[in-house]
């Protein structure tokens, strides 16, 4: 911690690292045990997202907000609760730890890194499927705006808010487009893979959907409050 008691940046590099990572490896990870028969299941398979979610948010709030992902990040900067000169810095680590978590799956399972790319499902198309995206991250980032605004919510509390969802939108969602709603998520794995087809549809997509909530949260709470300043930059942040 710097002198004041915050967090310095490179404390919130190294969480929004390690937190992407965990994710990245979770979700890709079992996409790839599922398919060699590791006995996952369809529920298991969509399940450990949100709970690695939940996980390092309880874990790792209090030290960079737990953003984990760049459609969050960019929420929290069109809401005013997040300095945009932090923003490039926490985008270049949650791509970085989801790099490096497709890397580590790969070095244990080769090229099936391939089954934790996500890409649309059987007969949606890439339109669609974006739209689809965009869909579930706007639900997810308004889940998490909303929380960020109630200060008993703030945090822990939050975390259950937030896994249920991504578990949620997985559960109903994947045979669409596996319900990424993180571009750092769907980046790692098409770059290890070498996969490029459909990587513009989990960019645009979560962005377009973050944006989107970010639109819809004003009229309900206008602008944000004491909470919504801590839950995006750290419970640490005053």
């Amino acid at each position: 911690m710097s002198p004041t008691g915050r967090p310095t940046n490179a404390q919130r590099f190294g969480a929004e690292i390690i937190g992407t990572f965990f994710l990245t490896f979770v979700a890709a990870g079992a996409d790839v045990l599922d398919h060699v028969g590791g006995g996952i299941g369809h529920t298991a398979r969509y399940l450990a997202p949100g709970l690695v979610v939940a996980a390092m948010i309880w874990s790792l709030s209090g030290i960079s907000g737990a953003h984990l992902n760049p459609a969050v990040t960019l929420t929290f900067v069109l809401r005013g609760s997040f300095p945009p000169k932090l923003a490039g810095l926490y985008v270049v680590a949650q791509f970085a730890g989801a790099v490096a978590a497709a890397a580590t799956v790969a070095l244990a399972f080769g090229s099936l890194i391939d089954e934790g790319v996500t890409q649309p499902g059987t007969g949606v198309t890439p339109l669609a499927a974006v739209a689809w995206e965009g869909l579930l991250t706007a639900l997810l980032v308004f889940v998490i705006l909303a929380t960020a605004e109630e200060e008993a919510v703030v945090g822990k509390n939050a975390a259950l808010a937030v896994g249920l969802t991504v578990a949620l939108c997985g559960l109903f969602s994947s045979h669409m487009t596996g319900a990424s709603m993180n571009p750092a998520r769907s980046f790692g794995p098409a770059l290890v893979s070498g996969d490029w087809r459909y990587a513009w549809v989990y960019i645009v997509g979560p962005l377009v959907g973050g944006a989107v909530a970010a639109a819809l949260i004003r009229p309900l709470f206008g602008p944000p409050g004491r909470s919504g300043f801590k839950a995006a930059r750290g419970k640490n942040e005053e």
